[in-house]
């Protein structure tokens, strides 16, 4: 007897919208990366990409527990010697709230092609309404 293994034309992809309000960075984002990389689906295959297409609404709306909104520093490097460049999580909240989803949720999926093409099917959005609807995706409670 042989492992069934999914293939890309036999999946039928979804579509779910989060509401982040009020909720806790970590608990969804891992919520999130689990949805996308389609470890909910009984046909989970590692190495397909079998998971549905995710919409975040209210990232502007995201809590970090503690002192992270302070202590936390997201760092990136502009090329450049000496270039490196930090960013509290307070400041890139108020700034660019969806980049503080997306590094998120991306440390958290394979460091590969797969994982590459598996963020892509991650939309997010600051307020309340998205331009998705004609996908008609579902409501899913975290």
């Amino acid at each position: 007897m042989s492992t069934p293994v999914a293939k890309m034309n036999d999946l039928k992809k979804k579509w779910y919208v989060i509401d982040l309000e009020n909720q806790v960075l970590g608990r969804v984002a891992s919520e999130i990366a689990r949805v996308l990389r389609g470890k909910h689906t009984p046909q989970f295959t590692p190495s397909v990409d079998t998971g549905d297409f995710v919409i975040v609404i209210n990232a502007d709306k995201v809590r970090l527990t503690g002192n992270k909104l302070n202590d936390k520093f997201y760092y990136r490097h502009t090329g450049y010697p000496g270039g490196i460049r930090s960013i509290t999580a307070g400041k890139l909240l108020e700034q660019k709230p969806e980049m503080i989803i997306q590094k998120a949720v991306r440390g958290m999926l394979p460091k590969n092609k797969l994982g590459r093409q598996m963020f892509r099917k991650l939309k997010v959005y600051t307020g309340p309404d998205h331009p998705h609807s004609a996908q008609q995706p579902r409501e899913m409670k975290i």
